[in-house]
């Protein structure tokens, strides 16, 4: 049997001496897309940045395309092609679309960079025809899609997405999914953490519910029951 692409086993982080996630584990197969769930607190954000090296792992590890990848750095995790898009964006205002991406694709062989920011740009046209708009000056949705292109840029084998369609319009929204579809379709493997529970549950394949730091469920998204989530994440959030 072949490993799982991301595996996390045991993973405990601490911030000073609050347990932020206790003992949380989890697998996730390539090409499949895994929507982690969870109130506010729950360690959500916290599992995206430890698992892509941005805070230290207090204990247990974390294994990546047969690697253990636990205490790397977070740039040499993303050489490895784990790619994480945090929420807010994370792309620079003052530099234009183009200078964007081309930051991004410093990262790769000076051979590779323009061929990965054109090859970004043709799956984004709405993109390419604003190259030479700052950050700043785009939609919500256009920014979203600006941070996957970045990611994009880097041919990742996986992709953390926290909260893209957060404070988004739903034409906005949509957008945003839409352009994580375009990446599933090209095999890139998709971790999902979303405000919309329902439609999150609907474009994944497995869900991870997170409650005070520990995984309180996990199993197929279309399994995922309401009183099962409502539980955890209260009837409104789920109605």
């Amino acid at each position: 049997m072949n490993e799982p692409l991301l595996s996390v086993r045991d993973m405990r982080v601490r911030y000073g001496q609050a347990l932020a996630l206790d003992g949380v584990s989890l697998d996730l197969e390539q090409g499949r897309v895994l929507a982690v769930l969870g109130p506010n607190g729950a360690g959500k954000s916290t599992l995206a940045r430890a698992v892509s090296g941005l805070v230290p792992v207090a204990s247990g590890s974390v294994r990546f395309g047969g690697s253990d990848i636990t205490k790397q750095a977070a740039h040499r995790v993303r050489r490895e092609g784990l790619v994480y898009l945090p929420e807010g964006s994370g792309v620079f205002p003052g530099l234009t679309v183009a200078e964007n991406l081309r930051m991004a694709a410093a990262l790769l062989p000076r051979g590779r960079r323009r061929a990965a920011v054109d090859e970004a740009l043709q799956i984004f046209p709405a993109l390419a025809r604003r190259r030479g708009t700052r950050a700043g000056m785009l939609s919500g949705g256009e920014r979203q899609m600006l941070s996957l292109s970045r990611g994009l840029v880097l041919s990742p084998k996986l992709i953390i997405a926290d909260e893209m369609s957060l404070g988004l319009a739903p034409m906005m929204v949509d957008m945003v999914f839409g352009a994580l579809d375009r990446l599933r379709g090209a095999d890139v493997t998709i971790v999902l953490i979303e405000q919309f529970v329902h439609r999150a549950l609907r474009f994944a394949d497995d869900a991870v519910l997170l409650s005070r730091g520990r995984v309180a469920w996990r199993g197929p998204a279309d399994s995922a029951q309401q009183e099962v989530l409502a539980r955890y994440l209260g009837e409104a959030a789920v109605a």
